[in-house]
């Protein structure tokens, strides 16, 4: 059975070399879910990128014309444009460190090439947010990525507040109560008091509202890693992180 066209729209997470003159580029399709396309032809002879190359920045938003065939580990792209072009993501170097960590924490999620509307929108919805935000709404917006996105691979933390008093995040069995967890792996005070809050957050609008220090973001951002290394199943640590610490402030 040939491969037929598509139009979809795209999330570029991740691109590699491939010969002298292509790319092969891992997207998060909203038709298909993760996908793998061979581009032909959007690098020069001497190795260096045409414009069209830029088109193909992990976090850009595209347009594409692809040919799909189920099954089939890597597929090609006839046609691509952009979908969104960003005003600042990828010129502002704090916004380009947040939109990379919610890239790398998307894919180490992503296990299978299933299709699922609902994450793809969340995702593209929160990158368009992150482009135009003030810095107080992008230096939450990671964390709120974050905890949101265990809703779409069913390891949300519930959240049962029984009685007045102190909160606990019991990284473990996945509840943020005011019982204190049995072991260690928990967050406490105001830190499981601001998981609360995010994860009662709807519009990333309201991340204005929620204060915390670079210090406190910082370790919260290491134990959503911690989170997911223990609930979503080969989950890898992520290289942006440090990066992404470095620059919120």
């Amino acid at each position: 059975m040939s491969a037929k066209l598509f139009k979809t729209r795209g999330i570029v997470l991740r691109t590699v070399k491939y010969g002298e003159t292509s790319l092969i580029v891992t997207v998060y399709t909203e038709l298909f879910g993760l996908q793998s396309y061979l581009v032909n032809g959007v690098r020069t002879a001497t190795g260096r990128s045409s414009g069209k190359a830029n088109l193909f920045q992990p976090s850009a938003l595209l347009d594409l014309v692809v040919y799909h065939q189920d099954g089939r580990s890597l597929n090609r792209i006839r046609e691509f444009q952009w979908g969104h072009l960003y005003e600042q993501i990828f010129q502002d170097v704090t916004k380009n460190a947040v939109a990379l960590f919610m890239v790398e924490l998307l894919t180490h999620c992503l296990k299978q090439p299933e299709e699922n509307q609902p994450l793809f929108q969340f995702t593209e919805d929160c990158l368009l947010h992150l482009d135009q935000a003030s810095p107080g709404i992008t230096a939450n917006l990671s964390l709120f990525f974050a905890l949101h996105l265990t809703h779409f691979f069913g390891v949300s933390p519930r959240i049962v507040e029984t009685q007045e008093g102190a909160l606990y995040f019991d990284l473990i069995d996945s509840l943020i109560t005011t019982t204190p967890p049995l072991h260690e792996n928990y967050l406490e005070g105001k830190m499981a008091s601001i998981c609360a809050e995010l994860l009662k957050t709807r519009q990333p609008e309201e991340l204005e509202e929620i204060k915390m220090n670079q210090e406190m973001r910082r370790q919260l951002l290491q134990n959503m890693e911690y989170y997911f290394l223990n609930h979503v199943q080969d989950f890898r640590p992520l290289k942006s992180l440090s990066v992404l610490s470095a620059v919120l402030q």
